[in-house]
């Protein structure tokens, strides 16, 4: 039986049944995804989510897609409370990549016609981006590509990697030129050294993983270190906070020492003494948090650390100068990467960054005190 032959009234169920299904689809307008980078189980909703855990979740969303005509408000507890952020469409790998500390508990979408402040937008979704290094904990020559790359040979950069950071999406990395070989799939964040997973200066080949595509556990890395996404976001106003201390964290054994600094009275005339760490360390924030607060949004590096002296720090026109003091506790475990640990105040409240670099006297902040670079 065909259209001609069909009855009308079949054939007028049947258009009503399709226009349905399309309907249906066209109005999904976020993808919800149990876990990070689009994995676990999913959930399409076209209006609002209350509560993800009652949709069949075991734990709140991790990872969203935001499709094209609205935007969505995702918020950390549930009824639309806590920590709330706006996507506008995009794919957003992480907690992080939509500005929040926890997992998605609840969203909604908002009408079109619905004002919005800027410090309300989560930031613009990352665009696909790897990075390697040539050294492990993230030292040495870079390489950094937002395409496919079949054959690194020609990139001057194959067998060398030894870590990595990637943002926005996955990434599938082999051992062998056309994606061949041993391969793992890298989700978005810090990897400190890739002989961790066996491919340590062998990865010859790259490209990136569609955001829809099914990865069995098995394929993936070990889990990643998150990235503290310190982009600026449109229509931010930036501010400069002092830096009130700060020491420099290298990787040892045995033990974790670090020099902090105190202040004392600046001799006027006195010549600057440059702050001194072994080793090139890459620019970045690691992890941020206010006052004393739980530390869970600070991306702890852990482990086994000692520290490197920071010199003496002070500015001109008596200003104040600091002058080193070493403290030392012993720990079990072995080495991990080097970081600066960095305190400063803002508009009367102490924050605590993690930086991969050494700081200056200020750090560009937010009008929250959110460090920016």
């Amino acid at each position: 039986m065909n259209a001609r032959t069909a009855p009308f009234h079949l054939v007028l169920v049947v258009l009503a049944v399709a226009s349905t299904a399309f309907t249906t689809q066209a109005s999904a307008q976020a993808s919800f995804y149990e876990k990070e980078a689009y994995t676990g189980r999913s959930l399409s909703a076209s209006e609002q989510v209350r509560n993800l855990r009652r949709q069949g979740f075991d734990q709140p969303a991790q990872s969203v897609v935001v499709a094209q005509g609205k935007r969505w408000e995702v918020c950390d507890e549930v009824r639309f409370r806590g920590n709330c952020m706006v996507l506008r469409p995009g794919r957003y790998p992480t907690p992080a990549a939509m500005g929040l500390n926890d997992r998605v508990a609840s969203a909604r979408a908002l009408p079109n016609n619905e004002r919005v402040a800027d410090n309300r937008y989560a930031p613009e979704p990352v665009p696909a981006q790897l990075t390697f290094y040539a050294r492990e904990n993230f030292r040495g020559r870079t390489y950094s590509t937002e395409s496919n790359v079949p054959n690194m040979k020609r990139t001057g950069f194959n067998d060398r990697a030894e870590s990595a950071v990637v943002l926005g999406e996955r990434w599938e990395i082999c051992d062998n030129a056309q994606f061949r070989g041993r391969c793992v799939v890298l989700k978005p964040g810090r990897y400190p050294s890739l002989n961790a997973m066996g491919l340590g200066g062998e990865v010859t080949s790259l490209r990136v993983v569609a955001w829809d595509a099914r990865v069995a556990n098995n394929r993936y890395a070990p889990e990643p270190v998150p990235v503290y996404d310190s982009r600026r976001r449109r229509g931010e106003r930036f501010f400069e906070a002092d830096v009130t201390s700060a020491r420099a964290v290298l990787a040892t054994s045995g033990q974790r020492c670090w020099v902090e600094q105190e202040r004392l009275p600046q001799v006027r005339g006195e010549p600057n003494v440059p702050a001194a760490i072994a080793g090139a360390l890459i620019g970045g924030i690691l992890g941020h948090q206010v006052g004393g607060g739980s530390g869970k949004d600070i991306a702890t590096v852990g482990g086994v650390v000692a520290g490197a002296a920071l010199g003496s720090q002070y500015g001109r026109n008596g200003q104040p100068v600091t002058q080193d003091v070493q403290r030392c506790e012993n720990l079990p475990g072995g080495a991990q990467p080097a970081f600066w640990d960095v305190s400063y105040e803002f508009r009367g409240r102490q924050h605590q960054v993690q930086m991969a670099e050494e700081p200056g006297r200020t750090i560009t902040v937010n009008d929250q005190g959110e460090p920016r670079q």
